[in-house]
Parts: C-alpha cells; structure tokens; sequence
C-alpha cells in the first residue's frame, strides 16, 4: 500500500525533519499544504534558522500545537549556526536536537540514513496491537516498552526506510482506526484482532482524558481605526500567537454587566470614554487537555488607554491578517457573522 505524500522517497535529512514536525498531531492531508509551503519559503535549514519568529508563526496559523514550531525554529538555529546546516546522522545525535523524541529521530535515522530503527507512531501501535493481539496500554510507561522492543523485534533490519514506510502506510489506508478493511487485508489470516472480532476495542488507552473548561472574554478595543494586541508569553497555551485583551472568567458572562463588573475591565475602561458596539456569539475550539469558549466584544474607543502601551501595541485593524492568531481569534475575524449586536 502507498501514499503518494511529497517527501516519501526524500533521502534529505531536512526535508523529513520538516514533514516529520508538521505531522506531529496532524493528519497527512491537513499537513501536506503547510510542508509544500514551508519548502517553498524555506528551501534550506539557513532560510528556516534566519527567518523571523513572527513568519514562521503565521505560516504555522491553523495547525495548532505551537510549541512545534518554537522548536521547529530552535533546531534549524541549531543546525545551521552550530552544526554548519548538517543534520546529526545518528539516531543518538538526532534525539539532542529541541523536540525531537524517539520517533521522530527513528523516522530521520531510518528515511535519511537507512539506519536500523523501528518509527512507532499511532499508526504502528495499532497495526502491531491488533496484529499480535496486544492489551498492553499503549499510553503507560510499561505498555510503550513493550511496544518498543515488539516494533524492533519484527523491522526488517536490511531495509529500515521501506520497512517504516509500509506499516506506517499500512496502518492509514488498511487498519484505520475505524471501519479498518478487514476483508481486503493480506494480512487477516494471521491477524488476532480479527480471529477474537475485537478490532475496534484495540489499541487499548489506560485512561479517558479529562479536558479543561476555561472561558476567554475577548475585548476587541479600536481607536482611530487601530487595534490592541499583544503576543502571548509564559507557559499557557498559545505562547508566542498574537490576542486581544483578555478577560478569563470562571464561566461564561451571561449578559455585559458581568463582564463589565471584572477587575480588569474597570481598570482598563473604567475612566475611558467608550462605547460597547458588539459582543460576539461564544466560539469554541478544543486542545488536547482544554476546551476553549470565547466571546469577542467590540469597543470603540475615544482615546488611547495609557495603562495597556506597556503590553499591547495598536496596529491598524486591516494590518491584523499579517499577525498569527489562535484558531479561534483567525475565526472571529474571517468570519464577522460571528457578530451580534446587543447595544
């Protein structure tokens, strides 16, 4: 079985670095337009290294899991200002580099090198648990070592690149995750999944994720045509993606004067001449561990707020599409259906 993915075949240590990272959480389809892109603006790992934070962001906008392209950034610094633009050619060497874990430096060893390494991705988990009938959970210490020596154990040492290749392949088109095709695989008759009928119920996960509710309040402050923004910092989600001034609540406002009743809000507006035009309906959007709900509430302003030219900056409100933004602030402003005047 074969994909027809643009760096199937690459033997250039960068180019599977590149597409390796961008598919981290990503599904080849949704990926594959983002590593076009990135090749074509950055042909090499000087033009990534020498680019600035604030490109590389935008061009990832939509892709979500930012703290990929920070060490995206990170490693191309460290492979061409400290490595003379070469990639380490050793699976030992590739794990030094930032954000580079078991798999993607077996995938780099593997493809670039033909180094005898077994790639384990959600693919392979599920093909190797389904095939050898496995109820080890996959998300515990105990269950990825086992997992770990099995993917080693049955990789064709002679040709480690066409091996990874084929069960990685193997496991998006055959074995999906749902309705998998059975009755067309060649390997059903050895398959145990299939003999106990419990494909769906494999790979097995030790625990259901709890995810986080949090509330984000959006002011969407204008004056003069300009906006406030300003890039997040610290540990929080979306660090280094542009937002507007944030209020987070325990809940969702239920009407203005909730909001307004906030700490932030008196300090920012209480003694600013203002006018509330807009507030949004809540938009979602769902990380790994949180579900985010925003509203966005649009502010005209009669003058500048002097308490917030520390943090923000007021750009030109048309300027907006050149910063890169969560998700669902890129919605908001795509989409000003998302408004519903209330005043």
């Amino acid at each position: 079985m074969h994909r027809p993915l643009p760096w199937k075949g690459s033997k250039d240590p960068y180019c599977i670095w590149l597409s390796e990272i961008l598919l981290q959480q990503t599904r080849a389809a949704q990926g594959t337009p983002y590593y076009l892109r990135f090749l074509e603006r950055f042909p090499s790992v000087q033009a990534l290294a020498n680019a600035s934070e604030d490109e590389v962001m935008k061009m990832w906008e939509g892709l979500g899991y930012y703290a990929r392209a920070r060490n995206l950034m990170k490693t191309a610094q460290v492979v061409a200002f400290e490595r003379q633009g070469q990639f380490p050619d050793s699976y030992e060497g590739l794990l030094q580099l930032p954000g580079v874990g078991a798999y993607t430096a077996a995938a780099i060893a593997s493809f670039a090198y033909n180094a005898p390494h077994a790639v384990l991705d959600g693919n392979v988990f599920r093909v190797l648990s389904r095939f050898f009938g496995l109820t080890e959970p996959i998300d515990t210490p105990k269950g990825r070592r086992v997992f770990e020596q099995l993917a080693h154990q049955v990789l064709d040492t002679a040709q480690p690149a066409r091996y990874n290749q084929a069960i990685m392949d193997f496991g998006a088109l055959c074995c999906t995750p749902k309705s998998p095709q059975c009755t067309d695989c060649p390997l059903q008759a050895h398959c145990r999944a299939f003999a106990w009928q419990v494909q769906g119920q494999l790979p097995v996960k030790s625990r259901s994720l709890v995810k986080r509710e949090r509330y984000f309040h959006y002011l969407v402050m204008e004056c003069e045509g300009r906006v406030y923004v300003r890039k997040r910092v610290g540990k929080d989600i979306w660090a280094k993606l542009y937002e507007f001034p944030l209020i987070e609540m325990p809940a969702l406002a239920g009407s203005m004067s909730d909001v307004q009743q906030h700490p932030l809000w008196r300090e920012w507006l209480g003694d600013t001449p203002h006018e509330i035009r807009a507030m949004s309906m809540p938009v979602r959007q769902t990380l790994t561990h949180q579900h985010i709900v925003a509203v966005f509430i649009e502010i005209a302003l009669q003058k500048e707020i002097a308490l917030l030219a520390s943090d923000y900056a007021l750009v030109e409100r048309q300027s907006l599409t050149n910063f890169a933004f969560p998700k669902l602030i890129g919605e908001y402003l795509n989409a000003r259906t998302l408004r519903l005047n209330l005043l």
